[in-house]
């Protein structure tokens, strides 16, 4: 059956992925009351593959794979294979509806042995919405949608350092060029780029084969905020976000293999203010026909300045700005590397969006093909996001001069 929605509710309800939001009138300035942070085009933020999925969403600091350029693509400066790439569907929001669903195609290649190049494609299909106008009368059916591309080029500093730029073009149809209050619509465009570092290093451990501690750092999506109407002055901030990850992999011996992993993100995007109300709760307007701000910062400022101003404008001050530091914790367990099982858990404030779950997963490799598959089990009932399942198949090959090297080996 098709969604019968109104086009604001379109624009408001299928374009926030944290459906936790609300206005902030009223909000307590210590930051106990819901102040989430919304942006244009979240689904840059939704982790698209099964391996990261299942591992509470971590991939800054785990080990080199095909969908490296989701999470830090200077990762590819460390893959083992030459080329590959990978392929992956998610169906999203099946507690609300039965036709979000994400795809997303990921791609890297070893020019050498010290830099790499990769790319990647996203599709966000919102289904199939009737829009309908302010009377309820019905308009037209339309498939909503929004898409990134992007590609990169990754190279080692040193041998154990690796750097990476990233540019991306982000298109987002959220209306199909219907009119709202009077303007017409039209599809968002952005242009973004992420920068990157990743950083392993092999050592020698007690009681252990070996061990590889692992670091990495991404700011992405830097970029010009978004628009959906050339007659609005509103126009919205990228999904900008800092990662920072760690991780440790210890193998135990040539068959078992243990790695766990950590990571925190932020939004380097504006918090919202909490704006002066009088004794009927309207708000306050000064000679300029501004909002006043009773606590925080002006969130109408550039994008450099609201990177910037992310660490400290929140309402609640300090106490607010640690609850918007989200983090996440996971492991992964392999056999041989034929065999995965994976474990995670996601931690978000539910002052902030509150998406908080465990997530497992599996996949099973075999020469050149693998597949994997995570599960969403969360913490709280009725949560949108709960059951949601994750399938990737990956594809990686070895050069033939490698094959050769390897052939040697066992020959001797």
């Amino acid at each position: 059956m098709k969604k019968v929605v109104s086009i604001l509710t379109a624009i408001l309800i299928l374009t926030q992925v944290q459906v936790f939001a609300q206005n902030n009138e009223g909000h307590n300035p210590l930051g106990q009351t819901l102040n989430a942070i919304t942006t244009a085009v979240p689904f840059l933020s939704i982790a698209p593959d099964s391996r990261a999925g299942a591992m509470g969403d971590i991939g800054c600091a785990t080990s080199a794979d095909g969908n490296s350029q989701s999470y830090n693509p200077a990762k590819y400066a460390f893959c083992d294979n030459q080329f590959g790439f990978t392929v992956s569907y998610s169906p999203w929001l099946r507690h609300l509806v039965n036709d979000i669903n994400l795809a997303y195609l990921a791609g890297y290649w070893r020019i050498s042995d010290m830099d790499a190049i990769g790319a990647s494609l996203r599709y966000f299909s919102l289904g199939s919405i009737d829009f309908m106008d302010e009377y309820g009368e019905f308009i037209s059916s339309q498939n909503p949608n929004e898409f990134a591309i992007d590609f990169t080029y990754s190279r080692k500093l040193i041998d154990e350092l690796s750097i990476a730029i990233t540019p991306r073009f982000i298109y987002s149809n959220l209306t199909a060029g219907q009119f709202v209050n009077g303007q017409e619509t039209k599809a968002g465009l952005a242009g973004a780029a992420d920068l990157s570092l990743f950083y392993e290093q092999d050592f020698d451990a007690k009681g252990l084969n070996n061990s590889t501690l692992r670091a990495g750092l991404c700011i992405s999506n830097m970029g010009n905020k978004m628009s959906y109407s050339s007659g609005t002055l509103r126009r919205d901030f990228l999904p900008t976000n800092l990662k920072l990850g760690i991780g440790y992999e210890m193998d135990f011996d040539s068959y078992n293999k243990l790695a766990i992993n950590g990571e925190i993100n932020k939004l380097l995007v504006p918090t919202n203010p909490v704006y002066l109300t009088d004794e009927d709760g309207r708000i306050v307007y000064d000679d300029a026909d501004n909002p006043v701000i009773a606590y925080g910062k002006n969130p109408d400022v550039s994008v450099p300045q609201g990177m910037i101003q992310s660490f400290y404008d929140a309402p609640g001050g300090f106490k607010e700005e640690m609850q918007e530091v989200m983090w996440a914790l996971g492991a992964e367990y392999s056999y041989r590397n034929l065999f995965f099982v994976r474990l995670g858990y996601f931690h978000e404030s539910q002052y902030k969006g509150n998406r908080q779950f465990l997530s497992v997963g599996a996949g099973i490799k075999y020469s050149v093909f693998g597949i994997d598959v995570s599960y969403l089990v969360a913490t709280k009932q009725y949560h949108p996001l709960a059951n949601t399942l994750r399938f990737t198949l990956n594809f990686d090959f070895v050069s033939a001069n490698k094959n050769e090297i390897k052939q040697q080996g066992r020959l001797k």
